[in-house]
């Protein structure tokens, strides 16, 4: 039993040696113990550059007994849910920190307060250009190094509760939106070009 329990903390000493060599940080050494609510209603459907999102975040008062003394930093997410991931590799959850894509979008950052534990709270206009898709918010907890220690997030652990979607026009649409306007216009001035030409071909035909 010893020997297992010895071999187990080599194990977990080796490991972090090889994050803090290799300058990586993996999702699951992350201590869950943040408490973090969004505003919309599950299901609910944001307008990008109108909707609003009210997000609360703080610390679990029960768990973070000596734990939150490393934390420097709180930085709030917007995150795709696993729904918007499905066919777009750009979108994909990674276990290394730095090449996931699941949380792109930042919300907030705020110096974090250890004297005062208080529930923060902030409302965020959603960017214009923000992609339509299915989300949720994370909140991450930075040491002094910018790395990430802690984090907690308004869905469950397998992102598929208090989920709410956001419209906007993409880059796609919007030229789809620019092709059928000069379309219209070429039309419009094609009908008009077709007019004038039958009016002048009536009025010759009168002088004869």
């Amino acid at each position: 039993m010893e020997a297992r329990t010895h071999l187990l903390l080599v194990s977990l000493l080796l490991t972090c040696l090889i994050q803090s060599i290799n300058g990586t940080v993996l999702f699951s050494s992350l201590k869950k113990t943040l408490v973090v609510t969004a505003s919309p209603k599950p299901g609910e459907v944001l307008k990008a550059g109108e909707g609003k999102i009210r997000v609360s975040w703080g610390v679990n008062q029960t768990l973070t007994a000596g734990t939150d003394s490393a934390y420097k930093t709180i930085k709030v997410k917007l995150c795709f849910a696993p729904i918007s991931q499905v066919d777009r590799p750009w979108r994909k959850t990674k276990e290394e920190l730095s090449k996931d894509k699941t949380c792109q979008f930042n919300i907030v950052s705020n110096p974090y307060d250890s004297a005062n534990k208080t529930v923060q709270t902030h409302e965020w206009t959603i960017e214009r250009d923000l992609p339509t898709g299915t989300y949720f918010v994370r909140a991450y907890a930075l040491d002094s190094n910018g790395d990430e220690v802690a984090y907690g997030q308004s869905t469950d652990a397998m992102k598929s509760t208090n989920l709410f979607e956001i419209q906007s026009i993409t880059g796609r649409h919007m030229s789809l939106d620019i092709a059928s306007i000069v379309f219209s216009a070429f039309s419009v001035v094609s009908l008009f070009g077709f007019f004038l030409n039958e009016k002048r071909k009536a009025k010759r035909s009168q002088e004869k």
